[in-house]
């Protein structure tokens, strides 16, 4: 299976993490966040790998999460509506989100990812 990986071009973060992947030799799918945002299937998987910590799954830092007041909404949505609104909105996303086969990284940390890709 390809490594799947979402990212948003002019995410420095981003372009490190793909760096890193290449340097690897890793075989990658790479999409388009904001765009083609990951499906609420991927957004159920990823949650598993974070520990079941909804509030992971979100940029918080970006643009749409404050304009959108979701530092105070966030605690009140069910987690359906929150997979909802990542699903719509790539901008929302941690990212670069990563899914592979049977593990998953919202965030580049590259002490983390050195441990899965050697």
């Amino acid at each position: 299976m390809k490594l799947k990986v979402y990212q948003y071009q002019n995410c420095g973060t981003c372009r490190k993490a793909l760096k890193f992947l290449a340097g690897k030799k890793v075989e990658l799918e790479v999409l388009p966040i904001r765009e083609t945002p990951p499906k609420k299937a991927e957004l159920k998987t990823m949650l598993k790998y974070l520990g079941n910590d909804s509030k992971k799954l979100f940029n918080t830092s970006g643009g749409d999460y404050k304009e959108m007041g979701l530092k105070d909404k966030l605690p009140f949505l069910s987690l359906d509506e929150q997979l909802e609104l990542l699903s719509k909105h790539g901008n929302l996303v941690k990212r670069p989100f990563v899914l592979g086969e049977d593990f998953g990284f919202a965030g580049f940390k590259e002490e983390e990812w050195k441990k899965r890709f050697r």
